[in-house]
């Protein structure tokens, strides 16, 4: 049995370090270490004062420390590590490019005024949920003991449940919209005869190369070798090799 400190050297370079910081960054507002007004998204600041870290610290805030924040946290843990280990396995760059894309899309988002949110930390967590759900479709989910259900339908479900009890419905609704943005331009247009617009630029691969985290090898799925258990088995291989 691993210790904690050999279970967390053993998770994959972007999720942990995502992870990391939502925690780092949750915990240091809650212990008054960091005012939190600091980090939020507030667009006329960003602009007026050039206050451009608001666009990436925004990101990292997970609500305050209470059980739904646990649940973000361990959503990032095994979605977003699934994630990486299953169809983006030695591809990191790839990975990190879906979480920059969703970002972005976020951004764009906030944006319109009646979607405006000061922070998207929910919103990213909850496409990388929609993601994969649409890589594991299959997968069987128990729900608090109560309700098993397949992957596919645990965005939905999940977002039913915050509605039950009294969270905000537009941060899981952001990521939804974000997490199919995404599918659809990597997965859905391109098996229907359509161009891949959204392949890993350059850039991502040589930071990622830079830093010398995870395993770029984007080479083609051999046969037999197991990826992911969702519907489009290998998909991503074939759309950014």
């Amino acid at each position: 049995m691993s210790t904690p400190g050999e279970f967390y050297n053993s998770l994959p370079p972007v999720s942990k370090a995502y992870g990391t910081l939502c925690l780092l960054t949750t915990t240091a507002v809650q212990l008054g270490l960091l005012d939190i007004s600091y980090i939020a998204l507030y667009y006329p600041w960003v602009f007026s004062r050039f206050q451009v870290w608001r666009l990436f610290t925004n990101f990292f805030f997970l609500g305050k420390f209470s059980i739904n924040f646990g649940i973000r946290l361990l959503m990032i843990a095994r979605y977003g590590v699934q994630l990486e280990r299953g169809p983006f396995d030695k591809r990191t760059a790839d990975f990190l490019w879906m979480m920059i894309f969703g970002a972005l899309t976020l951004l764009a988002l906030s944006a319109i005024p009646l979607l405006q949110s000061l922070f998207l930390g929910i919103s990213l967590v909850f496409m990388l949920l929609y993601v994969w759900s649409r890589e594991f479709p299959t997968a069987q989910i128990n729900i608090y003991g109560l309700v098993t259900l397949k992957a596919f339908y645990l965005p939905w479900a999940m977002l039913a449940l915050d509605v039950i009890f009294g969270s905000p419905i537009m941060p899981d609704l952001m990521g939804i919209i974000a997490g199919h943005l995404y599918y659809f331009l990597t997965v859905l247009h391109p098996l229907a005869g359509g161009r891949n617009i959204l392949k890993t630029p350059n850039w991502v691969h040589r930071i990622v190369a830079r830093w010398r985290v995870g395993a770029q090898i984007n080479s083609p799925v051999q046969p037999g070798s197991s990826t992911t258990g969702g519907a489009f088995r290998g998909r991503s291989y074939r759309l950014n090799r």
